[in-house]
């Protein structure tokens, strides 16, 4: 899946930056580089990294973007309606999990209607698996009021239109609003966050899913919209709303953005190959949140090699899930992480569902994908990769207070664990490519 030769053949030269208008010249490519080089601890590393990745990932930087770092339900769901209300032109919605959510009192069915009534053209695509426990009626009641919806591969073999199959699954979280601002990420549209301080329920602190999106606006959002119309015709949809809108997002921001749209049909994970590249190609630290860790066997040796040569590896990982097995996968790989020097915590106030990164404090990438092996060999994922010191140092700061809610895992007393409880975990092992 990863050519390390990758690193030899690609330099810094060969790497396309694009604007809002198509490619930057040379010599504006040239100025982004060289501003991108002064933030890292290392300008020779990010220039092997920026090469490299730009081999694997096969899909350009977008410079002049506008980033915004949205937490929990609380700060994610108001973004979302906000964007939603704004829209004037058309509104894409793709979500792993689809549910009527409520934001300060107003429900998303009512929203979405309204705004089709205006005028504004929707369309949404939802997991056949992640949203199967979704009332049909809301989405009968959404397409009543002209908004188009699509399934996307339907458990029911009768409805796939040549697209059944369980296992390969959309677990993309995207939200795009007139081609201008998306929101990406980890949030679902599920009413598990809306236990979140500020939303419409509040229960009990262990109750609170814990997650981070991105609301990124700027030249990247097209490739955002490209992914997105490449599912909908995939899956049988009709034209998309934005195929000939004409509308050019602004470039005003300053940060340098990626997209990574991964999907099982292609031969390689365009996610797994990015980020073996980022750990291949740190120097300082690697600090990762994670929601369901299954590492595949070259991300764990990855993952130890670095910690061995002085990088500075932190996990921080779920005390409590969703998933059990996941849980236990999770726990059985600890003693050899441990033993190379990565340091483990695992939050404790609430359900972790975060998947971020963070590579010596200016490479960062937040989304969809978790690090386990379904998010490689069967999801249909999206991520965002950011470049930059701004938004590295933001989420570099947020992992350090999340630190705070966690309890580190220290060898000696992990190893004291029972061999009941080491027998389920190499058990749960056994399946975890199927988790």
């Amino acid at each position: 899946m990863f050519d390390e030769k990758l690193v030899s053949t690609h330099s810094a030269s060969e790497i396309e930056i694009m604007g809002a208008r198509g490619p930057l010249s040379k010599k504006q490519s040239k100025a982004v580089l060289s501003r991108l080089a002064a933030q890292a601890p290392d300008a020779g590393a990010l220039e092997r990294h920026l090469a490299v990745e730009q081999a694997v990932a096969e899909s350009p930087l977008y410079a002049g973007n506008t980033v915004r770092i949205l937490r929990d339900g609380d700060q994610t769901f108001p973004a979302m309606f906000a964007a939603i209300h704004g829209a004037r032109h058309y509104l894409y919605l793709e979500y792993y999990i689809f549910e009527d959510v409520s934001c300060n009192g107003e429900q998303l069915s009512e929203l979405l209607i309204a705004k089709a009534q205006e005028g504004v053209k929707i369309q949404i695509i939802y997991d056949g698996i992640g949203s199967i426990t979704t009332p049909a009626d809301f989405f009968t009641k959404l397409q009543a009021a002209g908004i188009q919806v699509v399934q996307f591969n339907p458990p029911n073999p009768l409805h796939s239109g040549g697209h059944f199959s369980l296992n390969d699954r959309d677990h993309r979280k995207m939200l795009i609003a007139d081609g201008e601002r998306v929101i990406v990420g980890g949030v679902n549209l599920s009413s598990t966050y809306q236990s979140a301080p500020g939303t419409s329920v509040v229960t009990s602190p262990q109750d609170v899913w814990h997650d981070t999106d991105l609301e990124i606006s700027g030249p990247v959002v097209v490739q955002l919209q490209k992914l997105f119309e490449e599912h909908w015709q995939d899956q049988g949809g009709p034209t998309p709303a934005a195929a000939d809108d004409g509308l050019t997002p602004g470039a005003d921001g300053t940060e340098v953005v990626r997209i990574i749209g991964s999907a099982p049909r292609r031969l390689k994970s365009r996610y797994y190959v990015t980020v073996l590249s980022a750990i291949r190609n740190s120097e300082k630290n690697i600090w990762m949140t994670q929601a369901y860790f299954a590492p595949t066997h070259r991300e764990k040796e990855d993952l130890i090699h670095a910690a061995r040569r002085g990088v500075d590896v932190r996990l921080l990982l779920p005390s409590r899930s969703d998933s059990s097995p996941a849980l236990y996968v999770q726990h059985s790989h600890y003693e050899a992480l441990l033993r190379s020097g990565v340091k483990i915590y695992e939050r404790n106030d609430g359900i972790l569902h975060s998947k971020t990164m963070v590579v010596d404090g200016v490479w960062s990438i937040t989304g969809s994908s978790n690090f386990d092996y379904r998010s490689v060999l069967f999801n249909d994922e999206v991520d965002a990769v950011v470049i930059g010191k701004n938004t590295g140092e933001q989420l570099s700061t947020l992992f350090e207070t999340d630190l705070q809610h966690a309890t580190s895992i220290d060898l000696e007393t992990w190893r004291k664990r029972s061999v009941f409880t080491r027998i389920r975990e190499q058990f749960w092992r056994l399946w975890e490519k199927l988790l």
